[in-house]
């Protein structure tokens, strides 16, 4: 099938922006926050769904309350009170009538026991069944499945681990390093590095307590620790009717604290054979767990070319920006429509990826202070636009940063013919963008685009540290000019007139600072 016909397929009948066939839903409520929640509303406006918002006290100016038709307070700002509230939730969809639940990522995005509360209130959730989510939630038991449908696992331990003689009696049997994970979660939370038996007992306690606060379940693993592995994902989408198909891999390497920062796909390290072995597995994983809606496969690449199942996140992504750009289709919109009922209207064979596109997580954090999160009010704003860059926000400016909920502010995604392009467009794009108020980590994805490695697709788990130690901390000046930049928007966006204006040259400008420089330490280094 070629492009145009496999574009008519996906969008005849019908179903182009603004217009939604009979069996689509007429309401939906998005059970989430920030960035994500802007994006959903904005797919179901696309589709003439209507987009139903839930805050806590603290979002009450949020951004993704101004783009929804219907907005319900939910509680305190906790999380456990609020966003992670089921009942709460589901009560607002009630009193709003929505017929269906989209739980973007985080939060209740993966939690069984709520798909399993939608479906008994008679509300659709946006995402797979519950029986899915629960057994890919598990580490042990995802990884027991794989290895029975034949999909290739990292060696580990058969089941968690209930003691130290049995940590010790498995990390023997692995050799050192050995990985010590958290069965109930992911995210990094309940990870430790294990290099050698010394460090086991200390290492076993602090993931086991760790994997007790993030999950409620002190429930731990062992894996074979593979050094410096690339992190590649393999995007799929099943429809409600048994078909599966995978939409190209996305590079995860660039990683702070086992959390990705920077993604791109197509992945530097991978070819053509890679791919189809990549998403062939990929597709035998899903069909195992009898999985619908998105979902995303996640991979450890050794530099030999082989791979190893990690886990499976079923949900949709934070990076599904860069799989939309090169499969030239709406993530967002396929989730709700597979969730209405809709078939696939192509197969693997119809999939068509082209160029490459590279996203930054932008975090309102201190990369240079052990990535301290940086809470506050953003005073400036300047958002890159332009040829090949999409810009996933949730804020604006005089929005409050809590410090109550993950700091990602926003998603920076550059769209080139090829990865060089993509560079380019990203560098420039980087160099336009202006977060005043709160720190954030876009300086350091300034020193990641100027890396002869990530360059030269050189990438892996290892990379972002070894950077940071290369490098050190941002050069002042550098922080400086940015804070000029800055504080000139902030003075536009709070409507003064006041210019502030070099004192004249005494023939040393080092001896005085200028009024810029003065303005951008007040407004915007505080």
């Amino acid at each position: 099938m070629n492009q145009s016909k496999f574009s008519s397929v996906c969008w005849a009948r019908g179903r182009v922006v603004g217009q939604s066939p009979a069996a689509m839903f007429k309401k939906i409520l998005i059970a989430n926050r920030g960035e994500i929640a802007v994006r959903v509303a904005r797919a179901c406006h696309e589709l003439g769904i209507r987009a139903v918002a839930v805050y806590s006290e603290v979002d009450r100016a949020a951004l993704h309350l101004l783009g929804a038709d219907e907005a319900y307070l939910i509680g305190p700002a906790a999380a456990s009170e609020s966003y992670l509230n089921i009942e709460r939730i589901l009560e607002a969809a009630a009193r709003s009538r929505a017929e269906a639940v989209h739980p973007g990522y985080g939060f209740l995005s993966e939690n069984a026991d709520f798909a399993r509360a939608c479906r008994a209130a008679g509300i659709k959730f946006i995402g797979p069944e519950p029986q899915s989510i629960a057994i890919m939630g598990s580490k042990t038991r995802a990884r027991k499945r794989m290895e029975a449908a034949g999909v290739p696992v990292v060696p580990g331990s058969p089941g968690a681990v209930s003691s130290l003689p049995e940590a010790r009696e498995a990390a023997a049997r692995l050799g050192y390093p050995v990985m010590l994970k958290a069965a109930g979660g992911g995210g990094g939370k309940g990870m430790r590095l294990v290099a050698g038996e010394d460090e086991l007992p200390s290492a076993l306690e602090s993931a086991r307590s760790e994997a007790e606060r993030a999950f409620g379940d002190r429930e731990v693993y062992l894996e074979k620790a593979i050094v410096n592995p690339r992190h590649i994902e393999m995007q799929i989408l099943a429809d409600e009717h048994g078909n599966v198909v995978y939409l190209g891999e996305r590079e995860c390497s660039l990683q702070r604290r086992h959390q990705k920062v920077l993604e791109e796909s197509p992945s530097p390290a991978a070819n053509a054979e890679m791919r189809r072995r990549m998403g062939e597995v990929a597709v035998k994983a899903a069909e195992a767990v009898g999985y619908s809606n998105a979902g995303t496969i996640e991979f450890l690449a050794g530099a030999e070319g082989n791979f190893y199942f990690l886990e499976m996140n079923t949900r949709l992504q934070v990076e599904h920006p860069v799989s939309e750009q090169v499969s030239g289709l709406d993530l967002v919109h396929w989730q709700i429509r597979i969730a209405s009922g809709e078939k696939l209207p192509f197969t693997q064979p119809d999939v068509s990826l082209r160029g490459h596109a590279i996203e930054c997580r932008v975090y309102a954090e201190d990369p240079d202070n052990d990535y301290i999160p940086s809470p506050g009010t953003i005073t400036a704003l300047n958002e890159p636009s332009g040829p090949g860059i999409r810009v996933d926000s949730g804020i604006y400016p005089g929005a409050k940063v809590p410090v109550e909920y993950d700091p990602l502010l926003a998603k920076l995604i550059a769209y080139g013919e090829d990865r060089r392009q993509a560079i380019g467009r990203l560098k420039r794009a980087l160099g336009e963008y202006v977060v005043g108020g709160v720190r954030t980590n876009l300086p350091l994805f300034r020193r990641v685009l100027a890396d002869a490695d990530f360059l030269a697709g050189n990438t892996d788990t290892g990379l972002l540290e070894r950077l940071r130690a290369a490098s050190g901390s941002l050069r002042p000046e550098a922080e400086e000019e940015i804070a000029v930049i800055a504080a000139g928007i902030f003075q536009a966006l709070d409507g003064q007139n006041a210019v502030f204006k070099a004192p004249e040259s005494s023939g040393d400008a080092s001896r005085t600072p200028s009024g810029w420089k003065a303005a951008a330490r007040r407004e915007c280094l505080r």
